[in-house]
């Protein structure tokens, strides 16, 4: 058995007390920054905005009604070329096809989306708010900035 002298247990003791210590400082340290930290996401100004709803926006729509036109073309096109076409012709000339669509719908939205963005931009700075978040991703708070933005874009 092991026998400890009495400095030994004075000494673990002691460690015992100064690691107790250490943890509640450390806790109540932590506690005080989640507060602080707290406190200054509550005193910022966050907006948030419904991107959903733009979909029926002119421009959107409008773009929407040209991409579907093209879409029409590039099935016609493909129809009337898929007619002499292997299989693998096929499914390659389909391929590159979709890639093309897919190109073109990013080149046409990439505008939009810009204007999107520069309308978020001006409402927020308007109102004097310091981030701008999609509401899908807001569970709580916030201000809702949409129909200002709609507003904007609809001029």
């Amino acid at each position: 058995m092991v026998t400890l002298k009495k400095a030994h247990v004075k000494i673990v003791s002691v460690l015992i007390a100064l690691v107790f210590v250490g943890s509640v400082v450390a806790l109540a340290l932590s506690q005080t920054a989640g507060i602080s930290t707290a406190s200054a996401a509550s005193s910022s100004n966050v907006g948030v905005v419904d991107f959903s709803q733009f979909s029926t926006l002119k421009i959107v729509t409008d773009s929407q009604d040209q991409m579907q036109e093209k879409v029409k073309e590039a099935q016609a096109d493909f129809e009337a070329k898929a007619a002499s076409m292997s299989d693998a012709e096929k499914q390659q000339y389909y391929q590159q096809t979709m890639e093309r669509l897919q190109k073109e719908q990013e080149d046409m939205m990439a505008p939009i989306q810009k204007q999107i963005d520069e309308a978020v931009k001006a409402v927020a700075e308007a109102q004097g708010l310091t981030v701008v978040l999609r509401k899908e991703g807001v569970v709580y708070g916030g201000k809702d900035i949409t129909q200002d933005v709609v507003k904007k874009l609809s001029k």
